[in-house]
């Protein structure tokens, strides 16, 4: 089973590429920023809660991103593998899904960051708030805050990969088939160790 991280702050690039990822090596994408939206749209109360911190730039829960996450495995468990995008984001929810995909027979196979310096990842966040019409995209306070939460509580589950020998970095800045090629090049390489 293949099993990814696709990691780097907002903007970086990673729903771009999970589309071209999932296409070759037919995962299912797991986003948990797009289940977030879902719940949102749906009007349930946990997409209420969410929607309150996202538009405040916050995480959501721990609790409740691994209940999200453990009921799409579980409704996937057929699948070849799956590509974990905008999860985890602490070293807390890191070791709780290493424990999940330990009782589903499988651990993360790696993680893929796609480094973007801040000024960059503000003008592409500012140009898809408009295309997307998402209110935490058009508000550059907000951009900061995200990049912010992300840097401070995220950037140590590199770390944490790291130690595991599972990280790889690449530019998140240039051609999309580029850092796509320079992706499927870490990913071979990791399933061979």
């Amino acid at each position: 089973m293949l099993n990814l991280v696709l990691f780097g702050p907002p903007g970086a690039g990673k729903g771009t590429q999970s589309e071209s990822l999932i296409k070759k090596y037919h995962l299912v994408h797991l986003s948990t920023g797009d289940l977030l939206r879902s719940q949102i749209a749906a009007g349930t109360a946990l997409g209420l809660q969410a929607k309150t911190l996202m538009d405040q730039g916050m995480l959501v829960p721990d609790e409740v991103v691994i209940g999200m996450i453990e009921s799409k495995l579980t409704e996937n468990a057929a699948a070849p593998g799956f590509i974990f995008d905008g999860f985890p984001r602490t070293v807390k929810q890191a070791e709780a899904l290493d424990a999940l995909l330990a009782q589903h027979g499988t651990n993360i196979t790696t993680m893929i960051a796609l480094v973007v310096d801040r000024e960059e990842l503000t003008r592409r966040l500012l140009i898809r708030g408009i295309s997307s019409g998402r209110p935490d995209d058009q508000n550059e306070t907000i951009i900061g805050q995200r990049i912010t939460e992300y840097n401070d509580k995220t950037a140590p589950v590199a770390d944490y990969y790291k130690q595991q020998g599972k990280f790889a970095a690449i530019s998140g800045v240039g051609g999309i088939d580029e850092i796509f090629a320079l992706i499927c090049e870490k990913i071979e390489l990791a399933q061979l160790s």
